[in-house]
């Protein structure tokens, strides 16, 4: 039984870290900031605001992300949150790595899009929004802050602009006017972490069969 004992509190030890690292986090957001405006999105009004993670060596899994919108102009529909990845080469938004779940935002608030998307340390990302329609039909309305103050930890960071494009493939960067957003996620343990606690439940597991 002491054997048990001493197997099982350094292998609880190792498991309690990863329990504690699946929590969401809020590591970055200006929605804080008081709003000047907005910019309109539309499927010819792509809008992109860029945020960097922070330097967890394992990186993250993106949970979530709040948008502060505007009541919409006319009758937009088709509303889309996507991932892009950050273009070295450009410095705009890359190719999309998936898209985030939510409500419609016509109505105008903060609202939740949920993903389940892994992100690298210390590294670029755009959330890009866009819609079915054009804004001549009417238009979504994301929220823009008054200044580029923001919240985060962990180096987290957001950019001093956003960028636009009529396609989605040609951008034009504009600052500085930080577009109103908030992101939450959950840190990823490093693969060793996984393989020390996957050894003190072998053990464990040994010692609890041996009679």
């Amino acid at each position: 039984m002491r054997k048990i004992i001493l197997i099982l509190v350094p292998a609880i030890g190792l498991l309690l870290p990863l329990v504690v690292q699946a929590q969401s986090t809020l590591y970055v957001s200006n929605l804080g900031v008081t709003s000047g405006g907005s910019k309109a999105v539309g499927s010819d009004s792509w809008l992109a605001a860029l945020f960097r993670t922070g330097t967890n060596a394992g990186g993250y899994s993106l949970d979530s992300v709040q948008l502060l919108m505007d009541a919409a102009s006319g009758s937009p529909n088709g509303f889309s949150v996507l991932l892009y990845s950050y273009n070295n080469n450009s410095s705009y938004p890359g190719s999309s790595l998936g898209g985030l779940s939510g409500l419609d935002p016509t109505a105008g608030g903060v609202f939740t899009y949920t993903a389940n998307i892994t992100l690298s340390p210390s590294t670029d990302y755009f959330i890009v929004l866009t819609a079915t329609t054009p804004i001549a039909n009417g238009y979504y309305n994301w929220s823009s802050a008054n200044n580029l103050s923001y919240s985060s930890s962990d180096d987290w960071f957001l950019g001093a602009g956003y960028n636009s494009s009529s396609d989605g493939s040609s951008w034009v960067f504009t600052r500085p006017a930080p577009l109103q957003f908030a992101v939450y996620a959950s840190e990823v343990p490093e693969p060793a972490t996984y393989a020390l606690a996957g050894l003190g439940l072998a053990a464990l597991s040994f010692w609890q069969r041996k009679p």
